[in-house]
This record gives structure tokens, sequence and C-alpha cells, in this order.
């Protein structure tokens, strides 16, 4: 299991970038310090991946475009394959560690084709209406499920027959999951057309951050008006087009702050927000600090960490 203390996103699609994961073995088990994360939120992202999770400690909130979940230490949960989500670290006390299976249904189906895949598998990862399976440990039934996500990430990657035991786990746990949900599936089987339409504005948006882009360049992406872009993002991300857009070029000046030594007016006009005067009255309604500050506190910490 790695350590992780950022998340990863592929530049245009928006698709979390899984280091480690081998399409031979298409697993990858990740311990996020989240409280370490250049700001303490992931983004909101999708992956072909299914996640299945485990809070060691602290409380985490998710949110999907149908809904919000609070997990705290103890709990646990599902995101269903290629759901926009994100999440946010939510102020405990304590640190906040989330354990991560991330892993492609093909492991447990085989084939595509295979039964396994067409009665067990496929009923789960397309049905669009189910984006969140929450687990509690104040149920008995959830509890039991936890324990088997929490125990899978104690097997020895390096013992004979890993590979077999933790597919035995997974199962298990797939088929729990499947229990809980089954009577719902073909209620939340219906394709969200809204779906694609989101990810292809969010893409063109990735790809254009830099640029001085309008709502309506944003619309005609996805062949839609400019209300009913307005109406997607705020369903779906709950925030405007423009919004979005000025968190994420926000995202990007942070990871330029920390990685290199561009001046805060080279970083303000290679990630699309203008003059620095703007730049950091945005960057202050975020952060609560300047982007001098941010830079610096990152340095100091960064120092620190290597005496």
């Amino acid at each position: 299991m790695q350590n992780i203390r950022s998340i990863q996103i592929h530049e245009e699609s928006n698709e979390e970038l899984l280091p480690g994961f081998s399409q031979d073995f298409p697993y990858i088990a990740s311990c996020a310090e989240l409280d370490k994360y250049i700001e303490p939120a992931i983004p909101w992202h999708w992956h072909r991946t299914v996640e299945l999770f485990y809070m060691e400690s602290g409380t985490l909130e998710y949110t999907t475009p149908n809904g919000k979940w609070t997990f705290p230490a103890g709990s646990g949960g599902f995101v269903n394959s290629n759901v926009l989500h994100t999440s946010r670290v939510v102020p405990s006390g304590e640190e906040t560690i989330q354990l991560l299976h991330l892993f492609d249904s093909e492991l447990l189906a085989g084939i595509p084709t295979s039964r396994v895949d067409a009665k067990y598998i496929r009923p789960l990862t397309s049905a669009t209406g189910i984006e969140m399976i929450a687990l509690s440990n104040d149920v008995p039934q959830q509890a039991a499920l936890l324990e088997k996500i929490r125990k899978a990430f104690d097997l020895d990657e390096g013992s004979w027959g890993y590979e077999f035991t933790l597919r035995h786990y997974l199962t298990e746990i797939w088929l729990e999951l499947f229990e809980l949900v089954r009577g719902d599936l073909e209620a939340n089987s219906r394709i969200n057309p809204s779906d694609e339409k989101m990810k292809a504005m969010m893409r063109f948006i990735h790809s254009h951050y830099q640029e001085s882009i309008s709502v309506e360049d944003i619309a005609r992406e996805a062949h839609i008006s400019k209300r009913v872009c307005f109406r997607l993002f705020q369903e779906n991300l709950h925030m405007t087009p423009l919004e979005y857009m000025t968190s994420y070029r926000l995202r990007k000046a942070c990871q330029r702050l920390v990685d290199t030594n561009e001046s805060i007016t080279q970083i303000a006009y290679n990630c699309g927000l203008g003059s620095s005067s703007y730049f950091g009255k945005v960057f202050r309604e975020r952060y609560g600090c300047t982007p001098a500050a941010y830079r610096k506190s990152w340095h100091d910490c960064d120092k620190y960490k290597h005496k």
C-alpha cells in the first residue's frame, strides 16, 4: 500500500491518474494522508475504476451530482465507476487518513462478456443512479462489511498467493454490496444524458483554462445553450461555470506556487487569472492568505521535513 499526499489528475480529461496501476492486475491500495494535500479537498474528478474506502481517522465529506455524505472514522463506502465526485476534509481535531482500494471491475469479472460480468458486475457499474453506497459502523451488517474492507489492506503484497487472496476478499465484499442495492438496480439503471455533457465541458475548461474563455464557449463544446450550461453546472457541481473555472485555475496556481519558482505575476498570467492584483484578491478569498504567504508556508514545511 502506498502513502499518498496529493491527487494526480489527467490535464485534459480530469480523470484521476493512478500511479502503479497495471493492466495485468488492475488494482492499487492507497493510504491518503489528506491533511498533507496542497488543499484539504479533492477536486471534482472521476475514474473508470471503482473505489472502496475506509476512514482510518478523521472525517471526510463526499459530494456527487445527486448527494452528499459525511464519513467519520470507522465508516466507509463505495464510489461507482465513472461517477463525478469531490471530497473535503471536515475539521475534527485529528489526522484525516483514508484507506482506498481502487480497481477495475474486470479484476472480478474476467472477460467483459462473461456470465459473472453480466450477472453481478455490470448491473451495478452501469446503474448510473447509484453513485455512492455509504456504510456505517452503527449497522451490524455494514459493520461486518467494513471490517472486511479494512482487513483487505493488511494483506502482504509480497506473499505467495496475494493476488488470489485479495481477489477473494474483493469478491466477497462485492457480493455483499450488490445485495445491499440489488432491489434498487433496475430503477437506477437509466442513463444520465447530462453526464457526458458535463464531462465534455469540464474537459474544455481543463484544456483552455490559460485562455480567455466565456460561458458561451463552454456551452458550445457540449452543443447546448448558455442557459442549459448554467443549469447543468448547478445541478451537477452545485456552482456556476465561471465559479468552477476560477476554482480550477486557483488549484493550478497552487500547484505552481509549490512546485515552481515562477513569479506571482507569471503564475497569474499562466493560469488565466489576469493581473497579479486580481489573482491576489481571489486567492485570499479562497485560501485566507496571499499567494506569497501560501508559497512560503509550503516551502517552510518542506525545509522542516528535510531537517
